[in-house]
Order: C-alpha cells, then structure tokens, then sequence
C-alpha cells in the first residue's frame, strides 16, 4: 500500500488524531512538570542525596504496578483507564501547585509527585492497547505508533525549554497549574473516543491460533492443534516470537538507561565540555529519536517488519560505537543524535511487532509485563553502563554496548520470524487478487505494483452512474465488489439498450483510454459495490505502447466493438 495513502487514511482518523492531540498536549505538561518538580525538590531542601532517592522512588510504581495496571486494561473500557487515571494526575497537580505555592512540606510534596507516577503507570498499558483499537486495520497500527514517537519527541523537546522558560519567569506554580490544565484537557478529548474493551481472550485466541495455521500453511488446519502448537502458545501468544521480542526490547531498555546516565559523564569528563553539554547531549538524542521517530514511520509501512528491526539495531550500535570514539562536542551530538534515530527506529518497530503478535485480551497485560521488565533493564544500564566506563573505558564500553545491541537484535529478529509480517489488510488482499488475474499475465511485478500503489477505492451506491456515456475517458476501473450493467443509448433513437453486466475482476473503461475517444457506453451500478480506480496516465503507464496487456485489452469485448467504455 501506498505510504501517501496510509497516512491520508490515518489523517482521516478522527479518534485516533485527536488522541495523538491529547498525547501532545500532554507530553509537553509532563516534561514542563518533571523539569519543575526536581527543582522544587532540590531548592526546598537542599539536599541533593533526597533528589537522588526521588529519582529512585518514582520509578518502582512502574516496577510494582505496571502488571497490575494491564490487568486493568484488560478488564474495564481502556478509554476509561486512560481518563481516570489522568483526572487522578491533575487532581495531584492541583495539591502540589497549592504546597508549592504555600511552601508546603517538600516531603509531602515529593510523597504526592509519586503518587502522581502511579497514576501514570496505569496510563501506559491502557494507552498501548487503545491505539490499535483505533487504528482502522493493522497497516495503521506503525503509523500510529510513529505518530506517538515523534509526538514524544517533540514534547520531550518542547516540554522541558518551556519549563525552563516558566522557571526563569520565577513562577514555579505556574508549572504544576499547566500541567493539571492539560491533563483536564486530555480527560476531555478521551470522553468523546469511543470505548474499547478487550475481546473475549477465547475468541482472540481461537483468531490466533488461526492466523498462526494461515501463516503455517498446515494442510490440516482443521484437524485442531497439535500438542506441539499448544506447547509452542501460552493464552494465544506464539512464545518463541514473544521470546525474541522481549530480547529486542529488553536490550533496547538497557541500552536506553545507560544513554540517559552517562551524557554527564561524557560531558564533563571525557569531552571536558563543561555541564551545560549535558544538556546539548540531551538535546541530541530528543532531536535524533524526532528524526528517528519520522524513518520509522516510512519503514514500518512494510509488511515484513524483520528488516526495519535490524536496521534500527545497526543504526543504534554504529552510532553508539562511533560515540566512544568520540573525542569533540560536535561529533559527540552527531554520534550520540544517530544513536538515538536508530534507537527510536527499533522501538516503534518492535512495538507494532508486539501489537500485532499480542491478542486483544491480552494486550494491556502484555504491555504491563514489558515495562515492568522494560524499567528493570534500564535500571540495570544506567548502573553497569557508568561503572563499565571507568573500569573498561568509553570506547571499549561503548563498543561492546553497540555491538550487543546489534547482536542481540539480530538473534530477537530471527526468533521472531515469520510473526514479524502482518497480515494483508482486506484493501491489500483485494490489490494481491487482483495483480493476478489472468488479464495482467505476464505484465512484470514491479510494473503492477507500481501502478496498484495509485489506484483508489472508491465506493460505489446502487443506481450510481461510475461512467457516462459521452464524456472524455479520464480513469480505468476494476470491480471488487458488487454487480454493474453496461448499456449504450442508440443515436438514432435514443433509446437505451443493455449491452452486458459486469462483477467482481472484471474491468472497464480501457478502450476509451487506449484509443483516445469519449465514453460510449455507460456503467452503473446494480448493487451497492466498490471499484479501483486508476487515473489515464497511471493506466497508459501500466500497459505501455505494446506488449501483452494491451491486445488482451483490446481484445476483452471482440464482436462488441461499439461499446467502447
């Protein structure tokens, strides 16, 4: 499918846009927020070890709760998760915003900033699962998500300069009463989205184990499974994919927690740039995982999403590599800003690979088991990535990191196999059918496809006239769906005359365009249907000046040749 077409389709979305909306706004209260509270935290009281333990603090909700808060998506209407737990966020805004301003207790204060990131860990799972709820089938699912990383990235941006900003004003409040005016803005936007609640986990499995037989192409697909296949399945999850997407995530986590610990660390001591590179280097990997976030949102438009991961990985483990070589500022933000694209690449890729591999039902807990792992491996790399620095050195410690991210991702992504390939959306199955008809014999593949990838579908109401009779020939069409009668008006009488009726494969409007001549009959539609439409010079294009295609076109109605459609 077209990548223009899918993202029009997405833009068409109107749910989905205005959930992307919701997230932005969002994104930018969040960082504008978290920018605010450590330095509430620092300058009340002083105490630097304190700002390190609340760093620590905030993080187990998302160890503790992560699985939890999936078990909740999955039982109760997602949009409802989403919205209650955003309306508990802002409700903490209001409260810290009044001790704030009131010079409240910096412990009671740091005490609700964690509540408030227990609220957010039932966010995520919910906010996984409801995405591809919207999306109208699973090609819109990467876009999606690519949609949601770039909108991240710019938050992650945006947020933090206009924190900066409100605390240069001198107005800390400010920052909490913003961000509890977005998350009231969100709740709104999530009240008028519809519903979702997970499918029966019977029936999403049954429809996975389906899909994995369709995939397998057993020949007994009726015969039921086999212990083998119930082995290799747990509630509906082929677990070798699931195992080898954990892989690619769980080295993408770790990789993640030793970038954002050891920006200082290059900063200051091995580029000697002073503390305000940190910032620079922050400011690199949120431009690179924008930039990123973008590619990715042009590859995940593949059907095989294999590839697309290991080009992510490369990307990321080249980058990382180079950083370690790096030895000035400047080439520091590019290395760092590469790693960070391919970094942002392989987690949209990997995380439509998990939507996709994940059944309904079980999405929100899946999602609640990943972070939780998810944020443990960060942990991890943001201790062993630091402490390798000093004990191995930057270039041999980067080295081995990028070259494990290569490796490990390579071995997830051959794990995965064929599960990496969604499944045929019913327009791309219609554009499979119909390059195979006998009509288009010989015509080469990438000629087909080529011309397919600018066809549009256009639905088709009974009594609906498509063609008429008279006007110039501008479009070639191929049935997909529904029953259309071709009749021409007789120029001496006038009268109209049946000339024959047309279904599903078959095609008209080609003599008009090949001799270059008004419609001479006219096609309307008996039945409600649906037709692909190619414009003149797309379909002139296809069957070209000679060639097979064009004596089979010519050729389609021989003995009636004065219905020239």
């Amino acid at each position: 499918m077209g990548g223009l077409r899918v993202y029009r389709e997405l833009l068409r979305n109107r749910p989905l846009g205005r959930l992307l909306v919701g997230e932005f706004i969002s994104g930018i209260g969040d960082w504008l927020y978290i920018v605010a509270i450590f330095v509430v935290i620092y300058r009340d009281s002083g105490d630097a070890a304190l700002v390190g333990a609340f760093g620590g603090i905030r993080l187990l909700p998302y160890v503790f709760l992560s699985v939890p808060a999936g078990v909740l998506a999955d039982r109760f209407d997602r949009r409802m998760v989403l919205l209650v737990s955003d309306l508990f966020r802002g409700a903490l805004m209001v409260a810290m915003a009044f001790l704030v301003e009131t010079n409240g207790s910096v412990v009671l204060i740091a005490a609700l900033a964690i509540l408030a990131a227990c609220g957010s860990t039932f966010f995520y799972p919910a906010m996984g699962a409801y995405v591809p709820a919207l999306a109208k089938d699973e090609s819109q699912i990467g876009p999606a998500n690519s949609a949601v990383a770039s909108i991240q990235n710019v938050s992650f941006i945006l947020g933090p300069a206009i924190g900066g900003l409100v605390l240069a004003l001198g107005n800390v409040t400010a920052a909490f009463v913003i961000n509890a005016i977005t998350f009231a803005i969100v709740a709104v936007v999530l009240w008028t989205l519809p519903p979702s609640y997970a499918r029966r986990e019977a029936e999403a499995i049954a429809e996975t184990e389906a899909e994995a037989k369709a995939l397998e192409g057993g020949a007994a697909a009726d015969a039921g499974p086999s212990k083998a296949e119930v082995a290799r399945t747990f509630m509906g999850v082929a677990l070798l994919p699931a195992a080898g997407l954990l892989v690619v995530q769980l080295i993408g986590g770790f990789l993640g927690g030793g970038y954002q610990v050891i920006t200082v660390i290059l900063a200051i001591d091995v580029l000697g740039a002073g503390e305000e590179a940190n910032g620079y280097l922050n400011a690199a990997i949120g431009i690179g995982g924008l930039l990123g976030a973008i590619l990715a949102g042009a590859l995940v438009l593949r059907r095989h999403l294999g590839m697309p991961m290991v080009v992510g990985a490369v990307v990321t483990g080249l980058g990382t590599i180079a950083l370690g070589a790096a030895t000035n500022l400047p080439f520091a933000l590019l290395t760092i800003g590469v790693g960070s694209a391919g970094a942002m690449i392989l987690d949209v890729v990997s995380t439509t690979i998990f939507q996709q591999l994940v059944p309904d039902a079980m999405r929100g807990r899946a999602f609640g088991i990943l972070m939780t792992l998810g944020t443990l491996t960060a942990a991890v790399g943001a201790f062993v990535l630091p402490t390798s620095l000093e004990q191995l050195g930057v270039f041999e410690t980067l080295a081995i990191a990028g070259a494990a991210g290569i490796a490990f991702t390579v071995l997830g992504t051959v794990m995965i196999g064929g599960a990496a390939e969604r499944a045929l959306t019913p327009y791309e199955a219609t554009i499979e059918r119909i390059m195979t008809l006998p009509l288009f014999t010989g015509v080469p593949r990438a000629r087909m496809q080529a011309a397919m990838r600018r066809v549009t579908e256009r639905p088709v109401a009974a009594g609906e006239a498509v063609v008429r009779q008279g006007e110039p020939a501008d479009r070639f069409y191929v049935i997909t769906k529904g029953s259309f009668s071709v009749s021409q008006e007789d120029p001496e009488t006038g009268e109209h005359r049946q000339i024959r009726t047309l279904g599903p494969d078959q095609v008209f409007g080609e003599l008009g365009l090949l001799n270059e001549s008004p419609r001479s009959a006219a096609v309307t539609a008996e039945s409600d249907g649906v037709v692909l439409a190619m414009e003149a010079r797309d379909f002139l294009a296809l069957v070209g000046a000679e060639g097979p295609l064009r004596g089979r076109l010519q050729s389609l109605y021989v003995g009636a040749r004065t219905v020239t459609r």
